[in-house]
């Protein structure tokens, strides 16, 4: 009876095995040509080792074991595209070419266009290519990323503000951001109350991909806001077929990077006495770096879903950020929201998108310039703590840093709302009216307060300054858009109108004096006793702009593009307020040629020639109309009242503060490039070449008047034939093997040479970089240069120590004496050239990617090691490093004067982000029923930089101004930057 139980359950299995394996067959074609594709790689999702390969006709045949499920079909060249199958069916399918060849989608002003039939220098990023790591703004996702684009980060700081350069600094007062445009909606610069990277407020997880528009051609359409480039953002869209969802988690750990190298205790005790100097030793022996950082602990949670029908599709998320910097009271935390809905009506004649992002940032800063002083500087012989409690008998009476963190706090809170609706219609074939409407509101409130405290040798009163600011930014388009084919020809005609109106309101409060009674300044203003000044201001700017452009292409082979943009400001005088933007491009596909078309090895050549104008309206609102103020001192007032004994009885008169100036025009940047597009071998390698020229004029500075006596001291204008030349060579390169193996890889790079100068400036100098403190203030450092670029350094050339212990420099001019004359330019801040390359790897289910970044050719100045490590801090038992005992013979009193004695080498080469994924199968545990794909990674950030710069980090660009205009090049206490270490765990359902 048991053996035939045991028959029974085995035929059973047999039977139910049987039932249960399907057999699915079918053809594989392409979707252009129609045609059969061999060898396409065919295999159950979940199940990649049952593979098959299409034969010569296409045709495949596959067993699957369960009855419905996922086919995955890949090719090198094609879109790798899965299929549903349920039972034993004939399934067909028809491969895409792969959007990395010639159909691949790029955004561009106001449309998209396929990379095939673009003729501008575009870059686009998409998502999977970003920088991985620790990551707050959409600045770091593409460093490295982009031929010509210098992203450089203000300090080590979470969400640091950012420079992006593109190909070359154009202008002095308006520094060197681009435009911003996130889903159609143009950011404006303007102040938002934030202190750090204003792009913070946008989820990089929400972003789907970036372009940036470098030359004249693909950014004119942007007309006077596009003379630095323009970064066009995109977030995820949702699409058609089931809904997809995602949830990530990481966390991450990040230390000091790199230690700059202080004495340590034993070595200052033996340096100070070698030197001559008063040895206060505390009997300890403390590295102040390793006790003012700490481990950042960061992490990320991130849930979004998105689906839809032929009708209506959305996507929508949720983000929760926290970032915790390596100093004390450095935190970054994001609260983010996002929802896109896109809906098709009326035959698909109407169509409404709408774009919604959210966030609430909260942002603490510490007295970084402080806090790095600090531990570079405090006596290392001191002990942190006596009895458990900070030590308050510091060498030199110095306050406890420890204390110092506690006293101090700066803190941000910003709520955030972007969001814009797009209905459009489409009232005959191809052409369709599109309204966009959308706004841009922020609101922020900043605390920077010190607690009071007193001690036996400190004593602060505790004070609050209190910032509010309001940004409304709001934007009305009409776009009229027409697409039609006329056999070979097709044209797109795009005409527009744009309304765009900021408004900027900011109240200031400065209190002090605030009692020691356990309660934050912030929290009981009224108790204040020491004088209050409260200032508040209010801008509004607006911007009306008409603009039109022509897409030309004959037979896919000869294009054309033509745009003209008209912008009128508010910010200019009624002399010039209207500024005009034209720019043409034409491109040849040399690939589709008959001579070429049939070529096995060259996939892709194109050449494109551009030339166009782009403009800056980055200046203060107001400054072309007069403004006055009230005085009673000098000759602003005269004694009225006989009896009045002194200025307390003299009237008030109205003086100027600004000229007006109905004349001052745009700053205009004429820029013309030429470039090669191509792919060779099947689409595995690619590159592009440009070659770009861009002149910049009409520079708008404050200066000062040439006759010394004006109404002011200085006014707004345009600087008669200066000019600003950049001029550069750009080369990307892009390799991929056959993605079908089980072991694949691809390799790549880019690099690009700039040439910046200034010609024609009427001033010997204008300092755009000042020494600060130690009885060096407002020495230049670096400035703009006739024939040199921007950033030069010029200061004295140091040649050692001479007999009497003091510095000796080269006499330049000759004539015996060290002055000012005897400066020379010795080098730029700018770099020569800026590269990065990157190396993935993929071995069945496990990938590897690796991003270098580096910039050759520039200088930095070390303003720490100027202000801080000198022979005469030694001597006052102030903490140093081997620099202050490199001469044996200076003197403790040599001065530490601007010159090239602290300048050093800016190279350098970075491995940015490397990251180890590992996508677990569902199946493997079971829960393939539940989720598509579990990704587990560790991710390492910033592992290690090959430099000759002595400094923390060769990085450097701490924002600072002279004059309003940018500084670069010169570290003044930047924060550290860190080494990351990263786990992610990503689920798909």
């Amino acid at each position: 009876m048991k053996k035939i139980y045991a028959l029974l359950i085995l035929a059973l299995g047999c039977m139910s095995y049987s039932h249960a394996q399907v057999t699915v067959s079918g053809v594989v074609t392409s979707d252009v040509e129609k045609v059969p594709v061999p060898g396409v790689s065919v295999y159950i999702k979940g199940e990649p080792k049952g593979a098959v390969t299409t034969d010569f006709d296409g045709n495949f045949v596959i067993k699957a074991q369960q009855k419905e499920g996922f086919l995955v079909f890949s090719y090198v060249g094609f879109t790798t595209k899965e299929v549903a199958f349920s039972g034993t069916q004939k399934v067909n399918v028809s491969l895409t070419e792969e959007v990395s060849t010639l159909n691949e989608v790029v955004v561009v002003g106001y449309g998209s266009q396929k990379r095939s039939d673009v003729t501008g220098a575009i870059a686009s990023v998409k998502s999977e290519n970003f920088n991985k790591g620790v990551v707050a703004n959409a600045g770091q996702l593409i460093q490295g990323k982009v031929a010509g684009v210098n992203v450089v980060a203000a300090s080590g700081e979470p969400g640091a503000n950012q420079d992006i350069i593109i190909r070359g600094v154009g202008s002095l007062r308006s520094g060197t951001t681009p435009l911003y445009v996130v889903d159609g909606f143009a950011l404006d610069n303007s102040n938002t109350g934030v202190a750090s990277n204003p792009l913070n407020f946008i989820n990089p997880q929400d972003i789907e991909s970036i372009e940036v528009l470098k030359d004249a051609s693909a950014s004119a359409i942007y007309g006077s806001r596009a003379a630095n480039g323009v970064i066009v953002i995109t977030t995820k869209k949702g699409s058609k077929g089931r809904t997809q969802i995602n949830l990530s988690m990481t966390s991450g750990f990040s230390t000091l990077t790199n230690k700059v190298k202080v004495f340590n205790a034993d070595e200052f005790r033996k340096q100070v006495v070698a030197v001559n100097g008063t040895l206060q030793d505390g009997g300890a022996n403390t590295d102040w770096q390793d006790e003012l950082t700490r481990t950042g602990v960061s992490q990320n949670l991130n849930f979004s879903m998105s689906g839809g029908t032929d009708k209506s599709t959305y996507a929508a998320s949720i983000g929760v950020d926290n970032q915790q910097g390596v100093l004390q009271n450095s935190d970054l935390k994001r609260y983010s929201g996002r929802l896109n809905l896109n809906q098709k009506a009326l035959n698909d004649k109407f169509n409404v998108a709408f774009n919604l992002t959210a966030t609430k940032l909260e942002n603490s800063r510490p007295d970084a310039r402080g806090v790095v002083g600090n531990m570079l500087t405090m006596n290392p012989t001191d002990a942190v703590y006596v009895n458990g409690e900070p030590n308050v008998n510091l060498s030199n009476d110095v306050l406890n840093p420890i204390i110092s963190q506690r006293l101090y706090s700066d803190e941000t809170n910003n709520n955030r709302i972007l969001a814009n609706i797009a209905p459009s219609y489409e009232f005959i074939k191809g052409l369709t009216y599109k309204f966009n409407l959308g706004v841009d509101y922020s609101m922020s409130e900043r605390d920077i307060q010190v607690l009071p405290y007193r001690s036996a040798t400190n004593t602060t009163l505790g004070s609050l300054n209190n910032i509010v600011t309001t940004n409304n930014n709001t934007l009305y388009e009409n776009t009229l858009t027409y697409n039609f084919n006329a056999k070979k020809h097709s044209f797109t005609i795009l005409a527009g109108q744009s309304y765009q109106k900021i408004q900027v309101n900011q109240k200031n409060y400065n209190l002090s004096g605030f009692p020691d009674n356990g309660v934050e300044p912030k929290n009981q203003i009224e108790t204040a006793s020491e004088r209050t000044t409260q200032s508040s201001s209010a801008v509004e700017n607006e911007l009306q702009s008409f603009f039109g452009r022509l897409n030309y292409g004959y037979d896919n082979k000869y294009l054309l593009t033509a745009t003209m943009r008209a912008d009128g400001s508010s910010k200019f005088g009624k002399n010039n307020r209207y500024g005009y933007f034209p720019s043409v491009a034409l491109g040849w596909n040399i690939s589709k040629e008959d001579f070429l078309k049939e070529s096995e090895t060259i996939n892709n050549l194109k050449l494109r020639a551009s030339w166009g104008k782009t403009g800056s309206q980055e200046i203060p609102s107001k400054i072309t109309k007069a403004s006055y103020t009230e005085s009673n001192t000098g000759n602003d007032t005269y004694p009225l009242d006989p009896s009045a004994t002194d200025l307390s009885g003299y009237p008030y008169g109205s003086i100027y503060t600004r000229l007006a100036n109905p004349n001052i025009q745009w700053e205009v940047s004429t820029q013309a490039n030429i470039g090669l597009d191509f792919s060779l071998f099947n689409n595995r390698l690619s590159g592009t070449v440009d070659y770009f020229n861009k002149v910049s004029e009409n520079i708008l500075l404050e200066v000062a008047p040439v006759d010394p006596i004006q109404p002011t001291s200085k006014y707004w204008t345009n600087i008669p034939n200066m000019q600003i030349k950049n001029n550069g060579i750009e080369v990307a390169l892009d390799y991929s093997s056959d993605k079908s193996r089980d072991f694949s890889y691809s390799i790549g790079g880019n690099i690009s040479f700039t040439d910046n100068k200034v010609v024609n400036s009427p001033y010997k100098i204008l300092t755009t970089g000042g020494a600060q403190g130690g009885g060096q203030s407002g020495a230049t450092i670096n400035g703009v240069i006739n024939g040199q670029p921007i950033g030069s350094f010029y200061m004295l050339d140091f040649i050692g120590i001479g007999a009497d212990g003091l510095n000796q420099f080269a006499d330049t001019n000759g004539d015996g004496k060290i002055l000012d004359d005897d400066r020379i330019v010795a080098g730029s801040a700018l770099p020569d050239y800026i590269y990065a390359f990157y190396l993935n790897f993929k071995y069945k289910n496990f990938d590897l990617g690796v991003n270098f970044n580096g910039a050759g050719g520039n200088k930095i100045y070390n303003h720490v090691a100027m202000s801080s490590f000198n022979r005469g801090q030694l001597a006052n038992s102030f903490n140093t490093t081997d620099r202050a005992s490199q001469y044996l013979n200076e003197a403790s009193t040599n001065s530490n004067t601007v010159s090239t004695r602290y300048l050093e080498d800016g190279s350098y080469l970075r491995l940015n982000n490397a990251t180890l994924g590992y996508n677990l199968r569902p199946k493997m545990i079971g829960l393939d029923n539940v989720m598509d794909n579990i990704r587990l990674s560790i991710t390492g950030q910033n592992l290690f930089v090959i430099t000759k710069y002595s400094g923390y980090d060769p990085e450097i660009n701490t924002g600072t101004s002279v004059g309003d205009i940018q500084s670069f090049g010169i570290d003044y206490f930047s924060y550290p930057r860190s080494r990351t270490v990263l786990f992610g765990l990503n689920v798909a359902f």
